[in-house]
């Protein structure tokens, strides 16, 4: 009875919240400036990791055999799309349906943003942030200064665009415009202008970074893209160069059939 006795306060705790047994959540490290550590390799299932799906990752989509994969389906999420101005989604479908002809990562060209997606790896210093990518069509760069008078030596347009980055509290707001047209927004023709402009968002959170962006540009869109919001998590896997792109199918291609793009 006194064993019982001595007993009786743990069961109770652990009745009242297991919570109280747990691991305490991981704690954000921070620079000697007192930002959050973006610093470090971070998966993002991003470049081809979406037609390989971990089942229960909510991230993750299934593009074929879906139903073979314990828990798939649950992971399954539809297409992330922006909304167009009803004289420019003609436009958008015949880009969709003519992709192998027209889609410029098919040509190893670069991606772009926000198609490009979250960083692989993410190099941090109080003067700049230097996000790091192992994409599908190859390795791309980009320099995001913390110095609002800090400007690109070359104002050209560009794929990736020029841009500029703030803190807001613990989040680091990055505003990208001077893009060129050769890039896409998603893999299904949602082509953009020279007025586009991304905003993205980063909030370190223990071991995690909440990622979103919007998408502005009101040439063709019909009100601005609000992206899906996505969680990466710190990995040990070092990052490595992604073999190059070599565009070998184009001269072999018969019509335009293609897989659909889910992601």
């Amino acid at each position: 009875m006194r064993r019982l006795a001595a007993l009786l306060p743990v069961l109770c705790l652990a009745a009242l919240g297991g919570a109280a047994f747990a691991a305490a959540p991981a704690k954000t490290p921070r620079l000697a400036d007192g930002h959050p550590d973006l610093n470090g390799v971070w998966e993002n299932g991003g470049g081809i990791d979406f037609l390989k799906p971990q089942p229960g990752q909510g991230g993750s989509i299934c593009v074929r055999e879906c139903e073979t994969l314990p828990g798939a389906a649950a992971a399954r999420q539809p297409p992330d799309r922006p909304r167009y101005r009803p004289e420019f989604q003609k436009k958008v479908t015949e880009l969709r349906e003519k992709q192998v002809q027209f889609d410029p990562i098919l040509r190893c060209r670069p991606p772009g943003v926000p198609r490009i997606g979250p960083p692989d790896k993410i190099v941090q210093t109080k003067r700049e942030v230097v996000f790091l990518y192992e994409d599908v069509s190859g390795p791309f760069y980009r320099i995001v200064p913390l110095d609002p008078k800090v400007r690109r030596n070359d104002s050209s347009e560009s794929y990736l665009g020029e841009a500029s980055g703030r803190w807001d509290g613990d989040t680091l707001v990055i505003e990208t415009r001077n893009f060129n047209e050769d890039s896409w927004l998603t893999d299904d023709g949602a082509f953009h202008t020279r007025d586009l402009k991304v905003t993205e968002r980063l909030t370190r959170v223990g071991n995690t970074i909440d990622y979103s962006a919007i998408v502005e540009d009101p040439t063709v869109l019909a009100e601005p893209w609000r992206m899906r919001p996505r969680r990466l998590g710190l990995t040990d896997v070092e990052f490595s160069e992604p073999a190059p792109c070599f565009e070998q199918d184009m001269a072999l291609m018969q019509d335009d059939s293609h897989h659909t793009n889910p992601r």
